[in-house]
C-alpha cells in the first residue's frame, strides 16, 4: 500500500482512524479493479452476494436497511441473481409478506470464488504481521463496529 506523505510510523497513533479506513478501502478498490473480471455480477454487487452468504435467514428488506439502497434496487439486483441460479427466495412462514434470501449451490460456488480473491487480499494488506497480529487487529476492528 502507498500511504500519502501525512503517514509517518512515528505519528501512527495520531492518524484518525477514519484516514486508516480510507486508505484500506482504495487499496481494496484499486485490487478488485486489477484482479476482478466477472461477466455476471459487478464490483458493486459483489457485497450484496457475499452477504447473502453470510447470513442465516436475510430478507429483502434487512439488505435494503443495510446497504442503504432502496427497495426497487435490491429487488432489481436479487432477481439478477435468481436468473443466474445464486439464490432463492421464498415466503416467510411466518409473515407472508417477507422474502427469504438464500444461496443456492451455485451461489455458494460463486462466493467460494470470490472470497478467494478477498482472501488474497487480506493476505497481501497483512504480510507484514504476524499471524497474532492479524488476530488481534480482528479483534479490534470488531470492537469498532460492534457500537
Amino acid at each position: 500500500m502507498t500511504l500519502p506523505s501525512q503517514f509517518k510510523k512515528e505519528n501512527a497513533e495520531n492518524i484518525y482512524i477514519y484516514h486508516y479506513v480510507e486508505e484500506m478501502i482504495a487499496n481494496y478498490g484499486t485490487y478488485l479493479k486489477e484482479t476482478f473480471d466477472d461477466e455476471e455480477i459487478t464490483k458493486t454487487e459483489l457485497p450484496f452476494l457475499i452477504r447473502i452468504r453470510f447470513s442465516e435467514k436475510t430478507t429483502q428488506k434487512e439488505l435494503v436497511e443495510l446497504f442503504k439502497v432502496s427497495e426497487g434496487y435490491t429487488a432489481k439486483l436479487l432477481r439478477k441473481f435468481e436468473d443466474l441460479g445464486y439464490i432463492t427466495r421464498c415466503e416467510d412462514p411466518t409473515n407472508r409478506r417477507k422474502k427469504i434470501v438464500e444461496l443456492t449451490d451455485k451461489g455458494t460456488e460463486k462466493t467460494d470464488k470470490l472470497l478467494g480473491l478477498i482472501r488474497n487480499w487480506e493476505i497481501n494488506v497483512t504480510s507484514k504481521m504476524t499471524e497474532e497480529e492479524v488476530k488481534l487487529l480482528k479483534r479490534l476492528l470488531f470492537k469498532v463496529v460492534e457500537l
